[in-house]
Order: structure tokens, then C-alpha cells, then sequence
């Protein structure tokens, strides 16, 4: 893939993490919530008290080797595969994946300037502990000062960590939030998801998350909402009568049609957007990262129409407020002409997934889907709208 004529910002790269990244630091009030037993031979994780098989690896000794998948997301399989199979035989990472320093190396030679970083693991935690709040404030702690020692959260003004953040407790929230602030963070990433607590589950954009926000907003950071597991793997179960933990390497046609990925951040920017949050803090910006971007076209239609039934119920039309406050990092199976009528291309991101098997093999490889659109857009796309994000640019 030739070089581009500037310098590439992706906003989707995933780290490795060991086992020590959780436990480096967690106090030991916490260590039954999570940890990590020999079975068969085989590392595996325990967490709230319950064998996970949610990542088959946790320790990421082996991984899938970069686009392995690409095929399955495609819908290109005649030959009936499933995904494991179609992953073939799997690889071990090799060590400049797992460092800092390593990663900028790999990103030279794949000629990427800059990207933000996502750890893979972390997705399991909020939706297994969500009875513990402090639990999983702990760990998030914990993965991100182990972040900061090994990685930075602005390597070289290259590779930007994302720290992560749990608001079952907001006053915790709000002290890791400026533990990174400090660090250097310039974005944090929140689970697009309800938040859990004891009076029940309930909207992130409610006033009484106001104060995480206002300093979010006063930061002039921006929001990351990567796909994790969200819970709504309840709702196959509802049909099924199953039980057990989601496991993203499973699938079956019924799953496969629920929209396990797209309800879940639709669901959340609706959140946001209909209990007010852009209209109390009209700085705050926010990233779709990993949700691809099918369900936008949906939701701006249930958006209009809920603003023709009740207008009086927003200050401004919410597709305006999509259109203004959200970026959208698409798969490279989506529609990307589509995507490029509903949002302007100032809100639209390069975002790869390296090194997981559902990006494409090579991060410059998506550059292809782009057929059609202008240099000035693949610019922006590719380029400016990533780096405006992280230089607190506004447009």
C-alpha cells in the first residue's frame, strides 16, 4: 500500500494485556473478584467467582492472527466455516505488539503516524461485576496505571492509551478521571451501556451524572464508547431460554440478526442525546469506536420522528445534535457512501482494530473501501478529524 501524502491517524488499536496489568496494582480486598487459575493446562479467568470463557485466552499467550476474519464480516463464507474454523491455526503475538516503543515500530511500517490504543480484556469486567462498583473501579485503576507505566497515554504524541472508566460509582469515576487527566490522558473510554448500581441500571446522560461530565467537558477531552460487552446478550436469552456469559466467538443465525453490537451504542447516543446532555455541556465530544455504523441511519429516523411527535422535548433538533457532538469510526463492511449522506465527513473516522482478526490484515488495507471518495474527504477521514479530536480542535 503506497504511503499518503500526510500523516495517518487511526482511531482503533488494541493492546494484549498480561495478567499483570489487572493485578500489578489491585488491592487485595479485590483479589477473589479477578484472577486468573491453570486449567487443563490452559490459563483462564475468574472473575465475580465465575470461570470465564468470554476471551478463550485471556493471557493472550495465542491470538488470531489480523484479519483472519475479514471474510466472516464480509458475509463471503459459501463454504459454511465457522468462525474458529475460519480463523485457522492461531499465532503468538509477536513482542512488539506488547510494548509502547514496539507498537510505534509495527505503526512505522505499516504507515501509520499515530492511533489510539484500546486494551482487549477489559471488556469483561463491568458486565460480570456489576453488583461491585468499587471492584470495578479497582481494576480499572489498577489496568490504567499499569497503562501508564508501560505504554504512556501520549507516547511520542503517537500512541494515545485509552484509559478506562466505570460509572457505577461517580465519585470514584471522578477521581480516575483526574488520576489521568494528570497522567496526560486526552480522551477517556466509558462502556456504551446503562450504567449498573443498586437502585437499578439507568442512562449515563442523566443529570445526576452531571459532575462527571462538566469535568469531562472542562478537561476538553473526548469520550471513547468501544464496543464491550454491554449485556444485551440477555436479550438472546430472553428467546432462547439460555444461560451463561456472552462469548463473542459463538454465533448462531437468531444471534446473528439481534445486532448485538449496533443496539448497544445506538441505544446509549439516544441516551445522551434525549436526556439532555449535549444541551448541559455543549463542549463534549464523543467517539463510536468498533460499533460500525449500520444502525446510524436507523437511529436518525427514530430521532426525527421523535422530534416531529414531541418537539418541545428537545432545545435543538436531535439529528443536529448527533451530527455535531458524535464521530463515527465504521467497519470496512458497512456502507461508507451511505454513512457519508447521514453524517458529515468531518465526523467520520479511520479506525482498523489492529491487531484483531475482525480488522483487516494490513490498517492502510481499508483504504479500498474509500473508492469514490475525494482526497480532500480521505484527508479528513484518515487524518484531520482524529487529530482535531486530540489537539481539542472544534469544527
Amino acid at each position: 500500500m503506497p504511503a499518503l501524502p500526510f500523516d495517518v491517524y487511526d482511531a482503533d488499536h488494541h493492546l494484549y494485556e498480561p495478567a499483570e496489568a489487572f493485578l500489578r496494582h489491585l488491592p487485595k480486598q479485590f483479589s477473589n473478584d479477578f484472577y486468573f487459575v491453570e486449567l487443563n493446562g490452559r490459563a483462564k479467568l475468574v472473575i465475580g467467582g465465575q470461570l470465564s470463557d468470554y476471551i478463550p485466552n485471556p493471557t493472550f499467550e495465542v491470538v488470531a492472527g489480523p484479519g483472519t476474519h475479514e471474510k466472516w464480516y464480509r458475509a463471503d463464507n459459501p463454504e459454511g466455516l465457522t468462525m474458529r474454523e475460519m480463523t485457522g491455526k492461531p499465532i503468538r503475538p509477536p513482542a512488539e505488539w506488547r510494548s509502547g516503543d514496539g507498537r510505534i515500530a509495527v505503526m512505522d511500517q505499516q504507515g501509520v503516524h499515530a492511533a489510539l490504543v484500546f486494551p482487549t480484556l477489559a471488556s469483561v469486567i463491568e458486565e460480570r461485576l456489576n453488583h461491585k462498583p468499587e471492584a470495578m473501579a479497582a481494576l480499572f485503576h489498577s489496568l490504567n496505571k499499569w497503562t501508564d507505566e508501560e505504554w504512556g497515554f501520549a507516547r511520542e504524541n503517537r500512541l494515545f492509551s485509552v484509559p478506562m472508566i466505570s460509572l457505577a460509582d461517580q465519585e470514584l469515576a471522578i477521581e480516575e478521571l483526574e488520576t489521568v487527566l494528570k497522567a496526560g490522558a486526552r480522551c477517556i473510554g466509558v462502556r456504551p451501556a446503562p450504567v449498573p448500581g443498586f437502585r437499578g441500571s439507568r442512562s449515563p446522560g442523566l443529570p445526576e451524572f452531571d459532575p462527571f461530565w462538566a469535568r469531562v467537558e472542562e478537561a476538553g477531552i473526548f469520550t471513547c464508547l468501544h464496543t464491550s460487552d454491554s449485556g444485551y446478550d440477555r436479550i438472546y436469552r430472553w428467546w432462547t431460554g439460555g444461560s451463561g456469559e456472552y462469548q463473542p466467538f459463538e454465533r448462531d443465525p437468531f444471534q446473528a440478526t439481534l445486532d448485538v453490537l449496533g443496539r448497544p451504542i445506538s441505544d446509549t447516543l439516544s441516551a445522551f442525546i434525549c436526556h439532555g446532555v449535549f444541551d448541559r455541556f455543549p463542549k463534549l465530544r464523543m467517539i463510536s469506536v468498533e460499533n460500525g455504523a449500520d444502525w446510524v441511519r436507523p437511529l436518525l429516523h427514530r430521532l426525527d420522528k421523535a422530534y416531529g411527535q414531541m418537539p418541545k422535548s428537545f432545545k435543538r433538533h436531535p439529528r443536529d445534535i448527533f451530527r455535531e457532538h458524535i464521530f463515527i469510526a465504521p467497519f470496512y463492511e458497512d456502507n461508507l457512501q451511505t454513512l457519508a449522506e447521514d453524517m458529515p465527513i468531518e465526523r467520520i473516522l479511520f479506525g482498523s482494530d489492529f491487531p484483531h482478526p475482525e480488522g483487516v490484515a494490513e490498517p492502510l488495507d481499508y483504504l479500498k473501501e474509500f473508492e469514490g471518495f475525494s482526497d480532500e474527504s480521505i484527508k479528513r477521514i484518515f487524518h484531520a478529524n482524529m487529530k482535531g479530536l486530540l489537539e481539542g480542535v472544534r469544527d
